[in-house]
């Protein structure tokens, strides 16, 4: 048996004429760059999410990007983020010169750790905290972050708070949904996410006005009106037909989540009746609603063996993240050491991410756990 990491192909099946329906009406109106499908994504976001404001942008990098563009973060200046996330949360604190502050991860979220920030910036030199600009906290596999007492740490210290929700779209902390407790939300519709577009795509969510203005200027390399530029921004731009595609997507966003939470259970059901609990670690769903953008698992040993055996069966995994971000070679200059990081360290030696995706059969969830319990025994 065959089980992909992911087929989008089978959720294509479900939505295909509404998509080629939209597709041939924006072809027609020859209108590709922003405008009214644009608009109509902004507004279902808003009302998904519950945020005041947002804008679409090019891409979950870009979203980032953009955000600490519009919370003001200069060369310089320091963001305290995650060292265990996909690149771009920390490449983009680079890309505008300022430098990430790495905390380590809490070790069954694998989150930001508050603990961990508090330890950093009790040791942290004067002068550099007088350069804190920002916490940038990652929900990570479709979980959030611990973000009460983050928020009350940026508070304290009067930073501002960006969400990177790239794979938390409907996740949700104590009644609020990802992207709607700090200053900014940034999502990505890469087509790999819960909900992903038909190429890159991503949004911002905020619940200030004064934010929303600044990031739609922005988008468009800061001019307002067009060709008068009060600000350097960048061309961020959402195309017509990723928003559209989104927006289709987003009606079964509800139905394909409540796939993948049931997809996860019974996954951890199986995993016991197979008495792989001892030998595994499985994800612990530590807050409101885990969306499950990834089902992840701790190997302690051999992981990579595991994998190597899983993919020689057929069953489709991935690593999630081999290197974690202050170790890379890019981040040498910051100082970051092997050991500096246990927890992000031990992570990345030791996660492995399983198939999870809505239209999962029940024989190929079986197969999977089947193959791991011939693997350990």
């Amino acid at each position: 048996m065959q089980v992909p990491l992911l087929d989008l192909r089978r959720q294509y099946k479900q939505i295909r004429d509404e998509c080629l329906e939209v597709t041939e009406a924006i072809y027609e109106s020859q209108q590709f760059i922003l405008g009214a499908y644009v608009e109509a994504l902004e507004s279902s976001i808003n009302n998904y999410c519950g945020s005041d404001f947002a804008v679409g942008v090019s891409s979950g990098t870009d979203a980032l990007l953009i955000s600490l563009m519009a919370a003001g973060v200069t060369a310089g200046d320091r963001v305290i983020t995650t060292p265990y996330t996909f690149f771009s949360t920390a490449g983009c604190i680079r890309r505008l010169g300022a430098v990430p502050v790495f905390a380590d991860i809490d070790p069954d979220t694998y989150n930001l750790d508050f603990r961990a920030v508090e330890t950093v910036l009790g040791r942290m030199a004067a002068e550099d905290k007088q350069r804190l600009k920002a916490i940038l906290p990652v929900h990570l596999y479709g979980q959030c972050a611990e973000m009460d007492p983050l928020l009350e740490i940026a508070k304290a210290l009067n930073l501002i708070v960006i969400e990177d929700a790239a794979q938390a779209i409907g996740a949700e902390y104590k009644g609020k949904r990802a992207g709607t407790m700090g200053n900014f939300g940034c999502f990505s519709f890469f087509p790999s996410k819960n909900l992903g577009a038909f190429g890159d795509g991503g949004i911002v969510t905020t619940n200030s006005l004064d934010f929303y203005e600044r990031l739609k200027m922005l988008r468009v390399h800061g001019g307002h009106p067009k060709y008068y530029h009060q600000l350097i921004g960048g061309n961020f731009r959402l195309d017509a037909l990723q928003a559209a595609i989104v927006n289709i997507k987003l009606r079964y966003l509800e139905h394909w989540t409540a796939s993948r939470q049931e997809n996860a259970q019974k996954y951890k059901q199986l995993f016991k009746i197979a008495g792989l609990e001892g030998a595994l670690g499985l994800p612990a769903a530590m807050q409101d609603r885990h969306i499950y953008n990834q089902f992840v698992i701790r190997v302690p040993e051999k992981r990579d063996a595991l994998r190597d055996w899983l993919t020689e069966a057929g069953v489709g995994n991935e690593i999630y993240y081999p290197v974690p971000l202050h170790l890379q070679a890019c981040f040498e200059d910051l100082g970051y050491r092997p050991g500096d990081m246990p927890e992000a360290e031990a992570a990345a030696g030791q996660t492995l991410a399983l198939p999870i995706f809505p239209e999962l059969a029940d024989a190929e969830l079986e197969y999977v756990v089947d193959r791991i319990h011939a693997f350990f025994s």
